[in-house]
């Protein structure tokens, strides 16, 4: 059984940073894939970014250049770090583990989900 919790969320002012964590624990030598996902009050969840077990990376297009994530294998944590926070950004953040392929917003492939962690960002 996998664990994931969330943390580092919080309310910072337009333009700020924050840097999400998100634990992990239990049987966790084959997660393939991870991701960030979010879902802000009314809208429909999505993803923000995605970390695969060849290395490689992909960002929603609201936040490439501004969010940059990357997964410590030796602390078993998955971090998200965010730039130039917008308004927009204000959403309740979750990480997500998979194994199967797919394309990497499609929700159904995660199997496991973290509580989430709120972000929100004041003009």
């Amino acid at each position: 059984q996998v664990h994931l919790q969330e943390s580092g969320g919080g309310s910072v002012q337009a333009g700020g940073s924050l840097r999400l964590s998100c634990g992990i624990s239990g049987y966790i030598v084959s997660i393939n894939y991870m991701a960030w996902f979010r879902q802000a009050p009314g809208k429909e969840r999505e993803g923000v970014a995605t970390f695969r077990h060849d290395g490689s990376t992909s960002y929603g297009d609201s936040v490439k250049d501004r969010f940059t994530g990357s997964r410590d294998y030796g602390k078993n944590t998955l971090y998200l770090q965010m730039s130039n926070l917008r308004p927009e950004d204000t959403a309740m953040y979750y990480c997500a583990a998979a194994w199967r392929a797919g394309p990497w917003t499609t929700e159904g492939r995660y199997a496991i989900w973290g509580q989430g962690t709120q972000v929100t960002v004041s003009s």
